[in-house]
């Protein structure tokens, strides 16, 4: 069997039907992203893993922003106090600690910042690539046709 390359399958576009085993909030985000990277920016069939990775870091940003918002920032440490028998007859406070989901929480922050720069998600990174194609195009030009233009003269 021989295998299509990423140009000859849906004619080398992102699909707008996310992959089935993405989770519930990643496949919604990825039915929104793709119509806008179609629209916006020069991606191809072959970005498909970069928007896979965005979609699912952004589904552990909810998931982990779901459990800091249900258990807190800091969780607080408790020593049991046993008895001659082994049973706890109580707790004493030891001090808090950092949910260590907060730690996922910032790197999926960091990873979502990263991979959509890359794919021109960012005010910034589509003013940068805007300004990469040169201030010589047509001002009357929309974005995305600046954009397209761009990208089509770096494939020659």
């Amino acid at each position: 069997m021989v295998k299509k390359s990423d140009r000859d399958v849906n004619g080398g576009r992102l699909s707008y039907r996310a992959p089935d085993y993405l989770g519930d909030l990643s496949s919604r985000l990825w039915r929104k992203v793709t119509v806008f990277l179609e629209e916006n920016s020069a991606v191809n069939r072959i970005d498909t893993n970069l928007v896979e990775m965005y979609c699912t870091q952004y589904e552990i940003y909810r998931n982990s922003y779901e459990h800091i918002k249900m258990n807190g920032e800091v969780q607080a440490i408790y020593k049991p106090v046993q008895d001659y028998e082994g049973n706890i007859i109580d707790k004493t406070f030891q001090g808090f600690r950092r949910n260590p989901m907060t730690n996922i929480y910032s790197d999926s922050i960091k990873n979502l910042t990263k991979i959509g720069s890359e794919l021109g998600l960012s005010p910034k990174s589509r003013a940068d690539l805007m300004e990469l194609a040169g201030n010589s195009l047509d001002n009357e030009k929309s974005s995305t046709s600046q954009m397209k233009e761009f990208f089509a003269d770096e494939e020659d």
